[in-house]
């Protein structure tokens, strides 16, 4: 937030806020997201690295992360309905427990010895339920604890935990891959321990400020959101890029790995290479509140398509297995802006009453098409190997670019 954003403040509250660093219920929400977060980030490699020790196949790697989203969309729908009418505090402890539970079950199967292929499909299943429940539990917490002026601040504090989080997990995750199988899931389960405790203590307010009147049917309240989401044409225009995003983006991760490895990166080198991810968001995370600035939303979202699509063509480029690592930090620099940009909007928009069902219809719209993308690449590096596959990606990518450029709506979006 800029010193004229700040210098407003007293403005709109003359009895003066709570800096953020100093806002304790906002803080442990992310110091327990921020662990829980690495632990994902060492799963995210040590899983298909696991699968593909098992099986041999990039395939069932996809189906196992596809399960996840699948999932995910799937119980997106009613768990914004029901986190908008349920007590926040108790669902945020509920579903990060279910998920510590869930982390520690699949950690003893591979200790044991025991897991197989369905056992990692089932323990997907169910963290993508209980990511469905969290997105829209933890957007209405922080509309709950943090100011309306101190969002931009908030959301920038949280891409910068998601990245410095994929800047440590990979070649975390490789390096204690590498002392044994099971050791990244034993502390992945730990770290959802931690947020679970983390998110008991920071005591978010209980329930919306206002609630919707009498008994009524999930359709109607749901059916209201949509309603609502239908009258933002250019936040409509937005989401229908996000769409495609969410399908191509999970798409190119399988043929990086399989890149990598098949210009002569082990499993360490892989983890250093996705670390650049986290390494370009880290920095883009702490850029994001000028770079937002520059552009409007519906023409950030076009610049930032275009980007992605280009550096995932880049990758491509046959120069040893280090070299994706460039461009993945590239577009990584202007992921944060536009996840800030677009989060703020919407925090703003909604109406309280309504935020976990407007997440959650926007989350679902979004990655309707995500539970394809890892199994599409899958396929795709199966059959056309890694570099072949990431060009064909990059270039859909640059072909959905090119289309947002046409949209007038999404051209005149201010948000």
């Amino acid at each position: 937030m800029g010193r004229g954003q700040r210098g407003r403040i007293p403005l709109s509250n003359p009895m003066g806020v709570v800096p953020l660093r100093r806002n304790k219920q906002f803080q442990l929400l992310w110091v327990g997201s921020a662990v829980s977060q690495v632990g994902m980030e060492l799963t995210r490699l040590a899983t298909p690295l696991l699968v593909l020790a098992l099986t041999g196949s990039p395939g069932w790697a996809g189906i196992v992360a596809g399960a996840r989203t699948a999932a995910s969309v799937m119980a997106q729908l009613p768990a914004g309905v029901w986190v908008d009418r349920w007590d926040r505090r108790r669902t945020l402890i509920a579903v990060q427990g279910l998920q510590t539970v869930n982390a520690a079950v699949l950690a003893a199967l591979i200790v044991g010895d025991r897991a197989l292929v369905w056992h990692f499909v089932v323990t997907a299943v169910i963290d993508g339920g209980c990511a469905a429940f969290l997105r829209p539990t933890r957007t209405t917490a922080i509309r709950g604890v943090v100011p309306t002026e101190q969002l931009p601040n908030a959301y920038a504090q949280e891409q910068a935990r998601l990245h410095a989080a994929r800047l440590i997990g990979p070649p975390l995750g490789a390096l204690l891959y590498g002392l044994g199988r099971a050791v990244p899931f034993v502390v992945d389960a730990v770290t959802f321990l931690v947020a679970a405790l983390c998110a008991a203590g920071a005591k978010v307010p209980r329930r919306p400020k206002s609630e919707p009147g009498g008994r009524r049917s999930m359709r109607r309240d749901m059916g209201e959101a949509v309603a609502w989401l239908w009258r933002q044409r250019g936040l409509r225009a937005v989401w229908a890029v996000v769409m495609m995003l969410n399908l191509l983006s999970p798409a190119y991760l399988l043929p990086l790995i399989v890149l990598v490895g098949e210009r002569g990166g082990g499993a360490l080198g892989t983890g250093t290479v996705l670390a650049g991810a986290g390494i370009g968001g880290l920095v883009g995370a702490l850029l994001s509140g000028r770079v937002g600035r520059l552009l409007p939303p519906g023409k950030l979202t076009i610049v930032f398509t275009a980007v992605f699509g280009a550096s995932i063509v880049a990758m491509a480029l046959p120069f040893g297995p280090w070299w994706p690592m460039g461009p993945l930090v590239l577009f990584s620099l202007t992921m944060p802006a536009f996840n800030v940009v677009t989060s703020v909007v919407i925090a703003r928009l909604a109406p309280e009453e309504m935020l976990g069902r407007v997440d959650a219809v926007l989350t679902a719209a979004g990655f309707g098409l995500s539970p394809l993308g890892p199994v599409l690449g899958g396929a795709l590096a199966a059959a056309l190997g890694g570099a072949g596959s990431i060009v064909l990606i990059g270039g859909l990518m640059l072909l959905t670019a090119a289309g947002a450029a046409l949209s007038g709506d999404l051209r005149r979006f201010s948000g």
